[in-house]
């Protein structure tokens, strides 16, 4: 006698489900372009960020709006507090208050450089500001979003990176065959002193293998450290346990975007959690690039100065941003296959530069945030067909675990019509 096979249980269909990665670049001010892009995929899903991604990674902005999306509802502790039309205001509203115009900020910055290397008097670099913006604007706006939040609160698995300036805060490894605590003990083989990267995680997706503990720190700290950007805001040290009963560490904190990329962050701090028998998509949003190409000519004319100055925007800032993610993206496209979305677009060429964004971080004028509306929209038109892709992939995910809670049919069928005949 033939018998039925058996259906398979809710926690076997969630353990092989796809997990759903979403990278989010950093970039300033320019965050509101991946900020326009969740507004757009809720409202087409009707669901929050956080019920459709299971892990959200990403330096700088990106950790401003990946931690954002994860804060419990004090309401309703199980859904997020914030959808991601509120980010969009956020940069909106506190734009000009965390970047306020100043049009002697650069001309500060050249004084105290100048003060640095010749008269250095220290009274003079206190009263230029060291040529940054104001921390406390940002913590004051950052602060109003994140509370008292701590890193194990999120929601859905979080990934912030922060690069540590001092080494106080290393973490011995043991290698293979050592005797702990010996004279001869290995400590980080490659590195055992420096400064370094830190990834700060809250692993806690389903099937998660090996997830770290998570570290006892505030999130408001973590990202805040995420998004000292070099030039733009001083280093910010915070204090953080890596377990609850390790002895506290100060990081001194500079923004992670120095060396995250997508390709970094997957093979850094992703790859090793992810069960060999789950799909991996990850899903891209970038803040606009601008990676130049320099004439020998010019490279040569630069000088020692030249290749940092930001009359020449910078050219060796520029190479060290984008290096690492030139050396890795094909290795990482060819892992990640089709299960890799990836929605940006240059900020330096194309038809319309006349109305593309500012690349500065810093510019949160009304015109450039017009600007990054439309450049936005720009994106969005040159990739309907992937984006509608994966506006049934979130959903999909969503169903995986909340069977019967979601209209997936009528949300289907509204993501067809709306993308299908290129309605908004």
């Amino acid at each position: 006698m033939k018998t039925k096979n058996k259906p398979p249980s809710s926690q076997e269909t969630v353990s092989k489900k796809p997990i759903i990665a979403l990278f989010n670049y950093g970039g300033g001010m320019r965050g509101l372009l991946p900020a326009h892009f969740m507004q757009k995929i809720e409202e087409v899903t009707g669901l929050h960020m956080s019920d459709m991604v299971d892990v959200f990674m990403g330096p700088s902005t990106g950790s401003i709006l990946n931690t954002a999306l994860n804060i419990p509802n004090p309401h309703d502790p199980s859904k997020p507090k914030f959808r991601a039309r509120h980010m969009v205001r956020f940069y909106e509203r506190e734009g000009l208050h965390i970047f306020p115009r100043d049009s002697f900020r650069a001309f500060r910055s050249m004084i105290h450089d100048f003060n640095n290397r010749t008269m250095r008097i220290e009274q003079l670099g206190n009263l230029l500001k060291h040529g940054h913006y104001e921390h406390a604007n940002l913590g004051r706006s950052l602060r109003a979003l994140y509370g008292r939040q701590k890193l194990s609160d999120s929601l859905k698995s979080l990934i912030i990176p922060v690069y540590n300036i001092e080494g106080a805060a290393l973490r011995p490894t043991q290698e293979a065959g050592d005797t702990p605590h010996s004279p001869v003990h290995n400590v980080n083989t490659f590195l055992n002193e420096g400064g370094h990267a830190v990834w700060l995680k809250n692993i806690n997706f389903e099937g998660a293998i090996s997830p770290p503990t998570t570290p006892v720190v505030d999130i408001f700290d973590a990202v805040m450290a995420s998004t000292a950007a070099p030039t733009y805001f001083p280093c910010f040290p915070f204090q953080m346990k890596w377990s609850e009963d390790s002895p506290t560490r100060t990081v001194t904190g500079i923004d992670g975007s120095i060396f995250d990329n997508p390709c970094i962050s997957y093979m850094g701090a992703l790859r090793q959690h992810i069960p060999k028998d789950r799909d991996l998509i990850i899903i891209v949003l970038g803040t606009g690039y601008f990676n130049r190409s320099y004439q020998k000519e010019d490279w040569n004319r630069f000088g020692s100065l030249g290749v940092v100055d930001p009359s020449n925007d910078m050219p060796l800032i520029n190479i060290f941003f984008y290096a690492s993610e030139t050396a890795l993206l094909d290795s990482f496209k060819q892992e990640m296959g089709d299960n890799l979305y990836i929605f940006n677009k240059s900020l330096v060429s194309g038809p319309y530069m006349n109305d593309y964004p500012n690349t500065d971080i810093d510019d949160a004028s009304p015109e450039n945030l017009r600007k990054l509306r439309n450049f936005f929209e720009m994106t969005l038109e040159e990739n309907r067909k992937s984006f509608n892709e994966i506006c049934e992939l979130l959903v999909k995910n969503y169903d995986a675990t909340h069977k019967g809670e979601s209209p997936t049919n009528s949300l289907k069928s509204r993501i067809r019509r709306t993308f299908l005949r290129g309605e908004d």
